[in-house]
């Protein structure tokens, strides 16, 4: 396997984590899982999907903060991907920093179905803009 099958491997491997983590939310949500499980697997779904995108740029980082601020310069500010997309990644990583590291309370059941959909909607267009479709 030469280098850049290797990267369409690990592209596609990415998105395929990104799917799933947005089943298991689901499925978290059908059965009544923890709404901080819910919102943590939504979160790293979006995760997953730019860690996808950066490697297509050739690029990776080790703490979420690079990740997330990679995206906004080489995706957002460059104009290849809404604003939307930036702010939506920006409030899922506060909400689950805030659950998973701050705060001592359960996320109301809401916030985590609506963490879930835009999840969904967040993925959806990594993968149209990988795919060519904007």
């Amino acid at each position: 396997m030469n280098q850049d099958e290797a990267v369409a491997t690990l592209i596609k491997y990415r998105i395929e984590q990104a799917n799933k983590a947005i089943e298991d939310a689901q499925c978290l949500e059908a059965g009544n899982g923890s709404p901080r499980s819910i919102i943590n697997r939504a979160y790293y779904a979006m995760f997953y999907a730019v860690l996808a995108l950066l490697l297509r740029e050739g690029k990776s980082y080790a703490k979420h903060s690079g990740v997330i601020g990679a995206f906004d310069t080489a995706f957002v500010r460059a104009g290849l991907l809404p604003k939307r997309l930036s702010a939506d990644l920006h409030k899922m990583f506060e909400l689950r920093q805030e659950h998973d590291y701050k705060i001592v309370c359960e996320p109301d059941p809401e916030e985590a179905h609506d963490a879930v959909d835009t999840a969904k909607l967040f993925v959806e267009a990594i993968e149209q803009f990988l795919s060519g479709r904007k």
